[in-house]
């Protein structure tokens, strides 16, 4: 299997799925901060799994916040704990990682949502995200990272 985090589309799905299943775990066993949970690990986490992580934790407020304003009639409490934390990292990726195109990191959090969680939970995902990279990237880095996945403009 590819290495977490590096530069290969595959990779980076790899660490986006295992920062979800992590971000699962630290909520099922209660971890606050949600960081907490690199804590427990054996083996150390790929770097780009750890940042991902870890910056969910660090913004967690912030990124429950645009979730929350964007997911019309979903508390956050109510969402699939799948959905969640892949809203959540892809938040935290849209805000505060503007290496990373717009329709990248929302491709690969619809395409995760898809796989492991609700048949409804790809579109769900995709709406959500659409609205928050509007509020998060400015125009010219929307463009230049390519428009949010699957969303008008």
């Amino acid at each position: 299997m590819a290495g977490y985090g590096g530069s290969g589309v595959g990779s980076r799905r790899e660490s986006r799925e295992r920062a979800m299943s992590l971000l699962y775990e630290a909520e099922a066993k209660g971890c606050n901060p949600l960081g907490a949970v690199l804590d427990d690990l054996i083996v150390p986490p790929e770097p780009f799994v750890a940042d991902l992580v870890a910056g969910v934790s660090d913004h967690r407020d912030e990124i429950d916040g645009l979730i929350g304003r964007f997911a019309r009639g979903w508390t956050l409490a109510r969402m699939p704990v799948v959905d969640r934390s892949l809203l959540r990292i892809a938040t935290y990726e849209l805000a505060h990682r503007s290496d990373i195109p717009v329709g990248a990191v929302i491709s690969e959090a619809v395409e995760l949502a898809k796989q492991f969680s609700t048949d409804d939970s790809g579109r769900f995902v995709n709406g959500v995200l659409g609205q928050i990279a509007t509020e998060v990237r400015p125009p010219s880095a929307v463009a230049s990272g390519g428009a949010p996945a699957n969303v008008e403009n």
